[in-house]
C-alpha cells in the first residue's frame, strides 16, 4: 500500500507503482518537452515544453540568414517591406552576437541581457559619432556596425587563441 502526496508522490519521493511517468521525467511531456523520439502531446492535449536543444542551431542560422538578408537589402538600397525590420535585425544581432561571444562565462539570461543592451548602445554611438561627424547614410551606419561587430569577433577570437596557445605551452608534463 503506497501513501500518496498531493502530487502523487510517495513520502518518501518515489513514484507509486504503475502511475506512469513522473512529469518532466523519462516520457513525460514536463518543463523539458517530450522525450527525443517518445511521443508528442499527451492524452491531455498538452504540448511539449520548451523547445528542444537541437533546434538552436536551426534558430541561430535563421537569425544569421535574416540579419545577413537585412544587411544586403540595405547595402544594395534595394526598396522592399522586408529591408526596415531585417536591416534593423542586423543592427542589433551583429553587435549583440559579437558582445555574447566576449561574455561565454555568464550563464545565458545575463549574457543576453548585457549583450542586447551593448548591442543597443553600439548603434547609438555609431549614429551619434556619424551624425556628429555629418556622414549620416544608412549604407554608412549598417557598413559602420558591421565593421564594429567584426573587430569585436576578431578580438575575442585573437584573445582566445592566444589565451590557449599560452596555456599550453606552459605545461609541462
Amino acid at each position: 500500500m503506497h501513501i500518496k502526496t498531493s502530487n502523487g508522490n510517495t513520502p518518501d519521493g518515489d513514484r507509486a507503482v504503475g502511475d506512469g511517468p513522473a512529469y518532466g521525467g523519462p516520457g513525460g511531456d514536463g518543463p523539458g518537452g517530450p522525450e527525443p523520439g517518445g511521443p508528442g502531446p499527451g492524452a491531455d492535449g498538452r504540448g511539449g515544453g520548451r523547445l528542444r536543444a537541437d533546434s538552436a542551431p536551426v534558430l541561430a542560422g535563421a537569425a544569421v540568414a535574416v540579419g545577413a538578408v537585412g544587411a544586403f537589402l540595405a547595402l544594395a538600397d534595394i526598396a522592399s517591406p522586408l529591408r526596415a525590420p531585417c536591416t534593423l535585425f542586423f543592427l542589433v544581432l551583429a553587435p549583440a552576437a559579437a558582445v555574447a561571444t566576449a561574455l561565454g562565462r555568464l550563464d545565458p539570461l545575463s549574457r543576453a541581457v548585457v549583450a542586447g543592451a551593448a548591442a543597443v548602445a553600439a548603434d547609438l554611438l555609431v549614429a551619434q559619432a556619424m551624425l556628429a561627424l555629418h556622414i549620416w547614410s544608412a549604407r554608412g551606419g549598417v557598413v559602420a556596425v558591421a565593421v564594429l561587430s567584426g573587430i569585436v569577433f576578431l578580438g575575442v577570437s585573437v584573445r582566445r587563441r592566444h589565451s590557449g596557445a599560452r596555456g599550453r605551452g606552459s605545461r609541462t608534463n
